[in-house]
């Protein structure tokens, strides 16, 4: 029964997308661009636990994956799509085509970066791979920056309005059931291990450099599938939205959240989401709160601010008794 709850709310979340999808005409634009922008952070907070959560690395390079999405799925839709739907446009149908082909290429081509990035400083652990990631991130920015095909400076304009909130909830579904089935999957056994204690994983036999690679690859394709979705919701792109602020961003969701816990990580993107829309009068600032929520969440519950499972083996451990002579 276990094994077939996850497909139930698969199937339940897809569903729940088409519903969206037929009712997006009579929400408020406004709430219906806030309800896209959770989704599209979802996605990336959640892809990134997979990494730094459950596999126990840390990356500070998932804007730079997502950029590396955001600019292939947009380079298809804008270059190629027009010599496949032709001058009519398309259909509907063949539209919707596109843009999945044109997501799924901006997936792959990030996982590419990410199994190219992660062969060589996987091998590293703690602050040495959090700077490999954080460089390989300004890499990516200062490329794109500097390739006039895709706009330099400027970033790409004029992306075709293709991302609905269908799309947004149903990627969003797929994310998490992808993540909590390869976590209680026997293969993701592997990287709990690699987590809790390296060296002890690969004592036993684990590979723990090839359990750390898959999780930045699956990662890394979610991170692009996002950015894919942002760019064909937002129509305009430059490399100056992917630059280190935007992954401390989706770190701070995590470590919000609870590392390794993806309802948790839910409720953080959410959220993180929300508080831009609130603070907006200050929002020249918002840089400033996220730095002291982060000095404040690690000094007072460094567990995580939705993280509940840890007070509760705490309290739920049965004290030992002393031995009596």
């Amino acid at each position: 029964m276990h094994r077939v709850a996850p497909i139930i709310w698969l199937v339940a979340g897809l569903a729940l997308a088409a519903c969206l999808g037929f009712a997006s005409s009579s929400i408020d634009p406004y709430f219906l661009d806030v309800l896209t922008t959770i989704g599209i952070n979802i996605i990336l907070a959640v892809s990134l636990n997979l990494v730094n959560g459950y596999t126990g690395q840390f990356s500070l390079g998932h804007a730079g994956f997502m950029s590396v999405g955001a600019y292939m799925s947009a380079a298809i839709t804008l270059f190629i799509g027009p010599k496949l739907l032709g001058t009519s446009g398309g259909t509907t149908l063949s539209q919707a085509g596109l843009f999945l082909a044109a997501l799924l290429a901006g997936g792959f081509s990030a996982a590419f970066a990410g199994l190219l990035v992660g062969i060589p400083s996987l091998r590293l652990k703690g602050d040495y791979l959090a700077i490999v990631t954080l460089g390989f991130g300004e890499i990516i920015r200062v490329i794109f920056q500097n390739v006039e095909f895709l706009g330099g400076a400027l970033g790409l304009n004029g992306i075709p309005n293709y991302t609905t909130i269908a799309w947004v909830v149903a990627f969003v579904v797929i994310t998490i059931f992808t993540v909590v089935c390869l976590i209680h999957s026997t293969y993701g056994r592997g990287f709990l291990a690699t987590h809790d204690d390296e060296i002890a994983a690969e004592a036993v036999g684990l590979n723990t450099t090839r359990y750390k690679i898959v999780a930045f690859v699956i990662g890394a394709f979610f991170a692009g599938i996002a950015g894919g979705l942002y760019g064909h919701f937002r129509l305009t792109i430059s490399p100056a939205g992917f630059d280190f602020t935007k992954s401390i961003e989706i770190v701070v969701m995590v470590i919000l959240g609870g590392m390794g816990n993806t309802p948790g990580v839910i409720l953080a993107a959410i959220l993180l989401t929300l508080l831009p829309e609130v603070l907006r009068p200050i929002a020249e600032y918002r840089m400033i709160i996220y730095s002291l929520l982060l000095i404040v969440l690690m000094i007072l519950r460094p567990q995580g601010l939705f993280n509940f499972s840890y007070n509760l083996k705490r309290t739920s451990a049965p004290r030992r008794s002393r031995s009596t002579s």
